[in-house]
């Protein structure tokens, strides 16, 4: 199966499904004699996991990584590191009944045109449980990132029609934490989790957006023309489930706006004015902050019937069965950003200004 390898010299493979044994993966590239402290790469793990409030999944994994390679008395080897997190809690017999329908907006119909076959357990590899090795990554990723002064805050700022009224604001971990649905704004939080509570009593799903701000990344980091920085973060973002949208910097707005306005002029330290750009000009990081804001759709699975049809083009109805979120936004915080580390350190190491 192509595409399940992700990076240029910072590079994720990841394996498994859903329902399956395990998922786990093979980060190669990562520079050796680094330090890992594993407990915080358990806690951006915990960060993802299902049960944290009311609107996500009832299944119960404990998301424990275990390391099976390329670390040696918790420092990096610079051989690959593999590893594995068990699948504890699955329950394929909750698709039994509609193993031979395709769920609306899921990628059953597509799967099976493309393979001949599917793996109709909670979508098998499409599912969104391979997003777990994604944050193993990340967080590797992101503890190199962070020794080089380089560091994420990544934040719901949208879920249905609540949005925070701030745009790119940088906040703490501790302060995003606050929040249940990881909203830094808490008066925010309060309304999106009384609409999310209106959302899940019809038995509905919603959508949101999220931010994610960098500082601390030197000018010069991308390539011109095919491999831009932007891009590779547009990429690693529309790769993660249910996403639907990337901007960067002013983004569409950018559209309503005239040149005199969306021009950063420089100041005498060649830092910029304003930061339309997103800190990315000609696909190359300028020093300025980094800001990007990824758009998710709602959870494509509902509890409420549906209509659909088999493989025969048969109508037929679809039954809510299962265990799933109403929402899934504050859960892929941490995929969000870990899948922003694993490409700014990936562009980290192009460029050969990293030494450990």
């Amino acid at each position: 199966m192509a595409g399940s390898s992700f990076g240029n010299v910072f590079k994720l493979t990841t394996f498994g499904e859903s329902h399956g044994p395990s998922i786990g993966g093979i980060i190669e590239g990562c520079p050796p004699n680094f330090e890992l402290n594993l407990s915080e790469i358990q806690a951006y793990l915990d960060r993802r996991k299902t049960g944290q409030n009311a609107f996500a999944s009832t299944r119960k994994e404990e998301d424990e990584v275990v390391f099976l390679s390329g670390i040696y008395q918790g420092k990096t080897t610079g051989t690959p590191i593999g590893f594995n997190i068990k699948n504890k809690d699955a329950r394929p017999e909750d698709y039994d009944s509609i193993a031979s329908l395709y769920r609306p907006s899921h990628a059953d119909f597509t799967y099976e045109k493309k393979y001949g076959l599917r793996d109709p357990k909670g979508g098998g590899r499409s599912s969104a449980r391979e997003t777990a090795c994604r944050v193993v990554a990340g967080a590797v990723a992101a503890q190199i990132l962070a020794s080089k002064g380089i560091v994420l805050s990544t934040y719901v700022d949208q879920i249905g029609t609540q949005r925070m009224p701030q745009k790119s604001g940088f906040y703490s971990q501790s302060t995003i934490d606050q929040s249940t649905l990881r909203c830094p704004d808490l008066e925010i939080s309060k309304k999106m989790e009384d609409y999310l509570q209106e959302v899940k009593a019809k038995g509905d799903t919603a959508g949101g957006c999220i931010q994610c701000v960098i500082h601390g990344v030197p000018a010069g980091l991308g390539e011109p023309v095919f491999d831009k920085i932007h891009a590779d973060l547009g990429k690693a973002m529309l790769s993660i489930n249910a996403v639907k949208g990337f901007e960067i910097g002013s983004g569409f707005d950018a559209a309503k706006m005239l040149g005199s306005e969306h021009n950063d002029l420089f100041n005498d330290d060649f830092t910029t004015q304003t930061n339309f750009s997103g800190g990315i000009q000609g696909g190359i990081t300028n020093g300025m902050p980094i800001y990007f804001r990824v758009a998710f759709k709602p959870v494509a699975t509902l509890m409420q019937k549906q209509t659909t049809v088999n493989a025969a083009g048969q109508q037929n109805t679809l039954e809510p069965k299962g265990r799933h979120d109403a929402c899934v936004v504050p859960r892929a915080v941490p995929i969000v950003e870990s899948m922003a580390a694993i490409v700014i350190l990936d562009f980290f190491l192009r460029n050969k200004t990293l030494s450990l």
